[in-house]
């Protein structure tokens, strides 16, 4: 069955630095009328560097809305038009200072369907080389390394907060696994 919800008309409700937010009126697939609240956003990218070793380099920084500084893969928010691998390298470099001579797409995922259109783009990066950390003006955070395992072991123990990063982490250990064979 086809479960599409029909656009009766739309209101803007709310037009901020980083998203908006629109209410649609939407005709449900029994004949009903129901309301979306959808949060736009232009999306972003979160990369996981994996050195030769298997370390990951993460972010830990505060996060207002959750009031915790939270761990997290480098990650940032596309600008208008902007490719999301280019995204990629420059949040890496500006985050980590680092850059890699590999990146691979790990794929893409919505953070919260139901009622957000964002969408987050995953990259694995690897052949890292450091150069200098360069953080945007009002960003603070911290450095912290550990192993590709280790943190799939958090990720499984639900000690990684952050989805994005759970789930880079975990896609990332699979296909560097599928790499070598084991």
């Amino acid at each position: 069955m086809d479960y599409t919800e029909k656009t009766l008309s739309r209101a803007e409700n709310f037009q901020g630095r980083i998203f908006s937010v629109h209410t649609d009126a939407v005709r449900l697939p029994d004949g009903t009328d129901s309301r979306r609240e959808i949060v736009e956003h232009p999306g972003g990218v979160t990369v996981i560097p994996v050195d030769d070793s298997g370390t990951v380099t993460c972010v830990r920084q505060y996060r207002y809305a959750f009031g915790e500084h939270v761990l997290e893969t480098p990650a940032g928010k596309l600008e208008p038009g902007e490719d999301p691998l280019a995204c990629a390298k420059r949040e890496l470099s500006e985050e980590t200072g680092y850059l890699a001579e590999n990146y691979v797409y790990l794929g893409a995922m919505y953070p919260s369907p139901g009622y957000c259109h964002e969408i987050i783009h995953l990259y694995l990066a690897t052949g890292l080389r450091q150069a200098e950390q360069h953080l945007d003006a009002g960003e603070f955070l911290d450095l912290e390394r550990y192993s590709l395992n280790t943190l799939a072991e958090m990720a499984m123990r639900n000690e990684l907060s952050d989805g994005k990063t759970a789930l880079a982490v975990l896609k990332a250990k699979l296909y560097l696994e599928g790499q070598d064979g084991n």
